[in-house]
């Protein structure tokens, strides 16, 4: 987010443009699941996963072209290698679950991501764990028990990778905040799609399964919404706090339900969307807690 900053001036007092611009990026992410869902299991998942960065890579050229004889710091290097390996794990873990798991239950597991980065960064980065916090880690672990029940219904290997996948996208979101401070957001996003695409390439071509014509045409438009999904998240990053566009993120559990149900056949179940309006309840609280301490802190500073 603060690469963002950095490159284009904010404006945050639009809560509406940012409404609209998370609710847009929320409908591209449920565009983007429900075709791998459709793909199923017909391509392997490091293949899938691929073909799709590589037509990703296709839309990014002119970010990348900009990127030569850019020099870094000492370290940030590693940085880009290192999130370039956990994102190579975290999208073939994703890939796998995708094709397996209903498509509400993978968008209500994915929104345990902010509560690993919160305890992530707490436990091993030192940014620390109040009192706060850890209610919200722990409200949010109820919700994602409430949604996975395990012990009342087998957890399967899908569910378990959509975990895992959670966990991996968590740590390279952090090592992302850190090396916002060092790049712009555009080289960010550029040398991700490059490290992943190498990094799945070697993993693809191990059980590399022909490829039909409208296979490509799918994950090309894959390619194409995630990439509008995430422009999307930053223009609504740019115009509201994320006091007020984090709770819009429960609509994509919404239209993730209608989408498994209209389009696969998925029954709605109640205690997917308990458990992940729970999950997005506790991340919204924490998110507007810290927001307002925030605003006291530039208050008492301006004070001063």
């Amino acid at each position: 987010m603060t690469s963002i900053d950095r490159e284009t001036p904010t404006d945050l007092g639009r809560p509406l443009d940012g409404a609209l611009w998370m609710a847009g990026a929320g409908l591209s992410f449920v565009g983007v699941n429900g075709i791998v869902r459709y793909l199923g299991t017909e391509l392997p998942a490091a293949q899938s996963a691929f073909i799709r960065f590589g037509f990703g890579l296709l839309l990014l050229l002119p970010a990348l072209w900009s990127m030569r004889g850019m020099q870094f710091g000492p370290g940030v290097g590693r940085m880009f290698l290192g999130r370039g390996a956990l994102h190579v794990v975290a999208v073939v873990l994703w890939f796998y679950a995708m094709a397996r798991v209903p498509v509400a239950e993978m968008a209500a597991i994915a929104f345990l991501g902010p509560v690993m980065v919160l305890v992530i960064g707490g436990l091993i980065l030192g940014e620390g764990l109040g009192a706060r916090r850890i209610a919200a880690v722990l409200v949010a672990v109820a919700g994602g028990l409430i949604v996975l029940r395990p012990g009342v219904r087998e957890l399967s290997l899908g569910h378990l990778s959509q975990l895992g996948a959670t966990v991996f996208f968590s740590m390279s979101y952090i090592i992302a905040k850190r090396l916002s401070r060092e790049a712009p957001a555009s080289v960010i996003v550029g040398v991700l799609s490059v490290t992943v695409t190498l990094g799945l390439l070697p993993l693809a071509m191990v059980q590399w399964q022909p490829v039909r014509w409208e296979q490509c045409v799918w994950l090309a438009l894959v390619a194409a919404l995630a990439t509008l999904g995430h422009y999307a998240m930053a223009r609504a990053f740019r115009a509201a706090p994320l006091a007020v566009t984090q709770p819009v993120t429960f609509l994509q559990l919404i239209w993730a339900a209608l989408l498994g149900t209209l389009a696969f056949g998925e029954p709605v179940e109640v205690w997917v969307l308990a458990g992940g309006a729970l999950i997005i309840l506790a991340i919204s609280a924490n998110t507007w807690a810290e927001a307002r301490r925030e605003r006291g802190t530039l208050a008492g500073v301006e004070d001063l």
